[in-house]
């Protein structure tokens, strides 16, 4: 049986957007190669386990995810790891038929045929100052080496455009596959199904809603500089919620946070089930990030039929097309207008939220996997 080798090592720390799509596509290909493909997953050491939202994690899981935890407290070893993975992969003596990096970088001293990666965004090349050094030292350096794949997927045609710019791969090498939502999960709830959470977090009757990582790239400073030209009156009736994993460069934003805690409140990072519900229980989802490769918190939200705001920037008009207010996220002002337009106007939110279901239908991680495993069985047969 042919040997398909997975990079995971994403599966290690808490699931945000790269890591979400990795472990999505995964559990999927695993159904779709029965009795085809033989799948392994890289954590550093190889493995046929799948690491990810299980509560049920075996020992070998939990140790490595506390290992993951310690090593991401510092950027010098960060740096070491990486060297070590690619080291110890030279040892390896399978052969896989095909290797799959879906996170940019392959490891070039993993023995494969066929290797294929994805390419999300170029803001480690664009926008540098999003990111800590090691991080673009890393990509910058080594981008080279997915240069070499034989095929490239990515997220979005703004992406693939960009890939052809900056990287001069051929148009055919490269393949479009939108990400996908788990429409089982992000949907929308009966109001008595979403109490629990309501009350768990004591959410106001109307909130705002944002998810994102909290870091530079996702323009909390300008929502928060917007949500402040709001009179308190506005903010009382309208809390802001901020929803996600606390990024890098975040300190900056988390003073904000704390002087207009009576209106602002930071919930962390919180269980998909909650996300769902929080994404239901919303007056309005506002996410003005500044550069998207594709930008899956828009697309969760809209699955749960909530009124979507979003920036008219990089990928998001063509995640959200129609069915979103797109506002230009560096103007604090125009974001503050937008907002005030859609809560004044219960028929625009009614509107927004029936165009966000229709538009969340043409996404699934289903479709996305299957699209995923004919290029794979295309390199493999």
């Amino acid at each position: 049986m042919k040997k398909i080798l997975i990079d995971a090592v994403s599966l290690l720390s808490p699931l945000t957007g790269i890591g979400r799509y990795t472990y999505e596509i995964s559990l999927r290909l695993q159904k779709l190669s029965q009795d085809k493909y033989e799948i392994f997953f890289n954590y550093g050491y190889h493995s046929k386990e799948l690491y990810g939202l299980s509560n049920k994690q075996s020992t070998a899981e939990q140790k490595a995810k506390r290992l993951q935890a310690f090593i991401k407290k510092s950027q010098f070893l960060k740096k070491i790891t990486r060297t070590l993975y690619a080291f110890i992969a030279k040892f390896h003596r399978v052969t896989y038929e095909l290797y799959w990096q879906p996170s940019f970088i392959p490891n070039p001293n993993i023995k494969a045929k066929k290797v294929i990666c994805t390419i999300h965004d170029f803001s480690f090349l664009l926008h540098p100052q999003w990111h800590p050094k090691e991080r673009i030292e890393y990509l910058q350096t080594h981008l080279c080496l997915a240069k070499k794949a034989d095929h490239i997927i990515t997220g979005s045609n703004f992406t693939k455009q960009e890939i052809i710019r900056y990287m001069q791969i051929p148009n055919e090498n490269i393949s479009v596959i939108y990400h996908g939502v788990d429409h089982k999960l992000y949907k929308p709830y009966p109001q008595n199904e979403l109490q629990e959470t309501k009350a768990k977090y004591d959410l106001h009757e109307k909130f705002l809603l944002f998810v994102g990582s909290i870091e530079p790239r996702k323009n909390l400073l300008t929502l928060l500089k917007a949500y402040n030209l709001f009179s308190e009156e506005q903010k009382k009736a309208f809390p802001l919620v901020l929803v996600g994993f606390k990024g890098w460069e975040n300190r900056e934003i988390m003073q904000e946070i704390e002087k207009n805690k009576g209106y602002i409140r930071y919930l962390g990072y919180v269980s998909d089930e909650e996300l769902a519900h929080l994404y239901n229980l919303c007056a309005l989802f506002i996410y003005p990030s500044l550069y998207e490769g594709f930008g899956l918190p828009p697309l969760e939200a809209m699955a749960c039929g909530a009124a979507v705001i979003t920036s008219n920037v990089a990928s998001l008009p063509e995640v959200c097309g129609n069915a979103a207010l797109y506002v230009e996220p560096t103007n604090p002002q125009d974001i503050k207008d937008k907002i005030t337009l859609l809560i004044e106007s219960e028929m625009l939110q009614k509107e927004l939220s029936k165009k966000s279901l229709s538009q969340a239908t043409h996404f699934s991680w289903e479709n996305a996997a299957e699209k995923h495993f004919k290029i794979f069985q295309g390199y493999l047969s």
